[in-house]
């Protein structure tokens, strides 16, 4: 192993991205950590750290301080992005969470297709 791949504290490289086939919009289900079984829409995905923010999952409290006389501090709640390993993707067709594949359709455009109901939808 090769030291650009070990990933120690404080070596500052980051582990392999995963492949994934969440996009941003798409309706996602917790499936593991204090959200689990709640659903929610991606707001903006983190390729390079594997994560992804939910909307109104995974809050958390930060104190800002204000800038100036106009814009004031206080306690912010804000989305905190969760790992990808731990959403699932949610047909749009069925509402039941799925795995997410892909077909190549006649025009050779890819497409996602869910494997419990079958459905196709254009990306």
């Amino acid at each position: 192993m090769s030291a650009l791949t070990k990933n120690r504290a404080g070596s500052g490289v980051r582990p392999a991205r995963i492949p994934t086939r969440l996009k941003k919009g798409d309706t996602v289900l917790v499936i593991a950590g204090k959200e689990r079984g709640k659903t929610g829409k991606i707001l903006r995905m983190i390729a390079e750290k594997n994560r992804a923010t939910v909307e109104r999952l995974n809050m958390v409290k930060r104190h800002r301080k204000g800038s100036n006389a106009q814009s004031v501090g206080g306690i912010v709640e804000k989305e905190s992005p969760l790992h990808l390993s731990n959403l699932m993707l949610v047909c749009d067709r069925c509402n039941k969470p799925t795995r997410g594949g892909s077909k190549v359709l006649e025009n050779g455009n890819v497409a996602r297709r869910c494997h419990r109901c079958g459905e196709v939808s254009e990306r």
